[in-house]
């Protein structure tokens, strides 16, 4: 601190050194008056005049002020100081402040302090530092708190050097400093304390008692020690400053210190109180030594100080902590035997101890019981059964004793609270997770990032992305702001909608809310761009990326060669990929997939087998994305024959198909009409033990749906069903062509209903589905087609004229292969995923 830099030896008398003069360029020193003038006592004659009266004569000052520098005046009152009249002086630093802006010295106020003490005046004295120290009244030495405090003990030090007696400064200048400036006080007012204490001059024991109990109630620990070291070597301490150096150690685990304090306490003649023996017992069972203590308290009985409610509670606790459950009746028998019922903190001690056991049913039991002695559970005790719930995994409970407490606005246990959300997330139950952060943020209390994340995600997976918004822009309103990684999960989720618009929009409001942008917010929403295929923007981001210093990665140039293969442009990432080795960037398997990927979208299979047989030459280690992309390809367009060839060599290099593999399978057998083959490639699949995805299903449905055998599909429908699996658009999609194809007109819109109230909206393919029934249903019903479809967002004219068309054919329609295609796309990487997570 800033008195350490104070030289040790002792400065001159303070009559010859004026301190405020020489740290001062404000106000040079006056040039000193002729020793032999006439007039040489004049003015401090009229200054004793003014202030020696009763009554402050403000005429007088007002004629004397004006030729009065504030170095002179500290020079005519320092010599005359110990006559004048306290009220009077007091009254007279007040007018010259205010009526003509007197800029005093510190000292001077110093010596203003010293007198008022003197004279018993100890309020105004207190008053008068407390405004000198905040720079309430104007001074010639501007500076910031720590110079003021630094030269205002500086000064008193001076003064009681100088001057015989003392009147308290000391003490009052440490009863400020602990008192009116805690955040900071301390620290100053120790620095004070030693800074005296090595000239030779101690506070009283009041005040050293009240500097180390203020220490130690901060948890200024060492500092504690220390002072306690200065008070023995100037003062005598009495119990009290024993017992608060005593609970000292103990706090900060020096128990042994602690005893041998206790010890050397009674050697010099102090008695331990009841006060001093809990703090003992009280370290002691904190550190484990049971023993020790129940020592102590059978030395309290032999020198008749008599046990407190405080002392059963801690000895209980102790006991509780080490799950000593059977010893605790005794001590509760003879407490309630010495008159003491059970308070909270009793109480508390027995929950929490059969919470850590596991036991919850007799930490509820407790609980009863506290309540019918009418005694209210407090914070204490439902966090502490809120983190007995967790530990023993009973998580609805705990969800229910976090509930209360937020209810309650009680304070709740930041570790339990955050075990409680991420339970929720892990069990998808994100709006729960999400209530909770937010009652916990309308207390200013932000949750963990590392549990922000998880939720944000899982709110866009879940379609809440204005519910992540709203979160994300309500701590950035807190002035909590999720952190980048949080922000990026955010944006991720906005950029898989696909509504890239709105994603610009919120990103603007984000960053004009201090987002900063890092590598992977750029690859995130390059990721976006490309995805909805607006390659020009995304490639705007990657310059932009280049600009801001961030180098592109393989995720920044996988997402784009991920664009060029949705739109089967495989010269363009064929030159991406020439850019990716001049940059030293090396490509990993999700490169060489979009390669496979871009050229089975441009209809060049042959191209995609000699890339996947030049990795096989290379021996690159290859996963089953790579597999699944040719097997599907091949089953797209009806050559299942190689596709089987590949599921076979994907088998013989010990990797088993997966998911998507069969399900592409069973679509090439319905494709080319063998579905009783894609039904056993289904069952296959449910031997290896890989679960049916909706994919799988909906590729079986519709090779039942091509043959008519609509039986069958309403027992694959309620397999989907008993294993909650909930069909897509295009599991309805295929499924009201085939009974439109029978003319099931009633199956067929009953399914187009179930549709749309499970949330999924029809689309043009959806729609066109009926255009069998157009031969087959009189006008009416065509208009009430119409009307039904327009309700439900539909384009009328683009209705009308799909109609039309279907006038216009000679036979009715099926749903072309563009259907099957779909089908595939979803399965194989062309729905909103990224590749890496296939």
């Amino acid at each position: 601190m800033f008195f350490r830099t104070f030289p040790n030896p002792k400065p001159p008398p303070i009559f010859t050194r004026l301190l405020s003069w020489t740290t001062t360029t404000a106000h040079p020193p006056p040039p000193q008056l002729p020793r032999h003038h006439s007039n040489n006592h004049a003015p401090l004659n009229l200054l004793h005049s003014i202030l020696t009266s009763k009554v402050l004569d403000s005429s007088m000052c007002k004629s004397f002020l004006p030729h009065l520098s504030p170095f002179h005046f500290d020079q005519l009152f320092f010599s005359i100081h110990n006559t004048v009249n306290p009220k009077t002086t007091l009254h007279f630093f007040r007018f010259a402040s205010n009526h003509f802006s007197f800029r005093f010295t510190i000292r001077s106020y110093c010596i203003l302090i010293r007198l008022l003490l003197a004279s018993s005046f100890l309020p105004r004295a207190r008053e008068v530092l407390i405004s000198l120290i905040d720079g309430n009244v104007v001074v010639t030495l501007d500076g910031n708190f720590e110079n003021r405090v630094s030269e205002i003990a500086v000064l008193m030090l001076e003064i009681n050097e100088a001057l015989d007696g003392r009147h308290g400064e000391l003490d009052l200048l440490l009863h400020v400093l602990c008192s009116r400036f805690k955040n900071f006080g301390f620290y100053y007012a120790f620095d004070v304390f030693v800074m005296f204490s090595k000239k030779g001059i101690f506070p009283s024991l009041k005040s050293c008692n009240f500097l180390l109990g203020c220490l130690v109630k901060a948890n200024e620990l060492q500092k504690s020690y220390e002072v306690f070291d200065v008070i023995c070597q100037g003062v005598s301490p009495d119990v009290y400053t024993f017992t608060t150096a005593i609970n000292a150690f103990c706090k900060g685990g020096r128990v042994d210190e602690a005893v041998s304090l206790f010890m050397k306490m009674e050697e010099v003649g102090v008695s331990p109180n009841v006060v001093t023996y809990n703090n003992v017992i009280d370290g002691l069972c904190k550190s484990g030594r049971l023993g020790e203590a129940f020592q102590f308290k059978e030395k309290m009985v032999k020198t008749k100080v008599n046990a407190t409610l405080i002392t059963y509670s801690v000895l209980i606790n102790g006991l509780m902590k080490s799950e000593k459950f059977d010893e605790v009746g005794g001590i509760l028998l003879e407490m309630y035997n010495k008159g003491f019922a059970p308070n909270e903190f009793i109480y508390n001690a027995l929950i929490d101890g059969y919470c850590r056991k596991g036991s919850m049913s007799e930490a509820l039991k407790i609980r009863d019981n506290m309540l019918l002695k009418g005694i209210q559970p407090n914070s204490v005790t439902f966090n502490t059964l809120l983190q007995g719930f967790c530990r023993s995994n009973h998580m609805e409970q705990a969800l229910q004793v976090l509930g209360y407490l937020l209810s309650s606005g009680l304070s709740v246990n930041q570790d339990a609270c955050s075990y409680v959300i991420n339970w929720l997330c892990n069990k998808s139950r994100f709006d729960s997770a999400l209530n909770i952060v937010t009652k916990l943020l309308s207390r200013s209390i932000k949750t963990s990032d590392s549990l922000l994340t998880p939720l944000v995600c899982g709110l866009c997976k879940c379609e809440k992305h204005s519910d992540a918004i709203k979160l994300w822009f309500a701590l950035a309103d807190k002035g909590l702001a999720a952190n980048t990684v949080t922000s990026n999960a955010l944006l991720h989720g906005l950029c898989e909608r696909g509504n890239m618009e709105e994603v610009v929009a919120v990103l603007k409001e984000m960053l004009e809310r201090g987002l900063v942008l890092d590598r992977i917010s750029y690859n995130t929403l390059i990721f976006g761009c490309c995805k909805w295929g607006k390659i020009e923007e995304a490639f705007k981001l990657k310059e932009e990326m280049v600009e801001r210093e961030f180098q592109p990665d393989m995720y920044t140039y996988n997402f784009l060669m991920k664009g060029f293969a949705e739109k089967g442009k495989i010269d363009n990432i064929n030159q991406l990929l020439h850019e990716v080795k001049e940059h030293g960037l090396v490509p990993n398997i999700y490169t060489y997939a979009l390669m496979l990927e871009g050229y089975c979208k441009a209809d060049r299979i042959e191209d995609a087998v000699n890339v996947f047989n030049k990795l096989v030459y290379e021996k690159v280690e290859l996963s089953p994305v790579i597999y699944n992309i040719l097997i599907a390809a091949y089953c797209r367009v009806g050559n299942v024959k190689e596709a089987l060839k590949i599921c076979d060599s994907m088998k013989s290099g010990g990797i088993l198909p997966t998911c998507a593999t069969y399900s592409s399978l069973i679509h090439g057998m319905c494709y080319i009409g063998r579905v009783h083959e894609a039904k056993e490639f289904f069952e296959e699949m449910r031997n290896e033990g890989l679960l049916p995805n909706v994919f799988s299903y909906t590729a079986l449905i519709g090779g039942y749906c091509k043959l008519g055998q609509m039986d069958e599909v309403r027992s694959i429908l309620l397999e989907m069903s008993s294993n909650s699996i909930q069909p897509n658009k295009i599991t309805y999609t295929i499924m009201i062509d085939g009974y439109c194809k029978l003319g099931n007109v009633k199956e067929a819109t009953k399914l187009l209903n179930d549709m749309i109230a499970n949330g999924i909206e029809p689309d043009t393919i959806t729609y066109n589905a009926f255009q069998n029934l157009h031969h087959k249903e009189n006008k009416q019903q065509e208009a009430s087609q119409c009307d039904h479809m327009s309700n439900t967002g539909m384009p009328l004219d683009e209705i009308t004229d799909s109609f039309n068309r279907i006038g216009k054919s000679k036979a009715p329609c099926e749903v072309k292969p563009f259907v099957w295609t779909a089908l595939l796309s979803y399965e194989h990487g062309h729905h909103p995923r990224t590749l890496e997570h296939r």
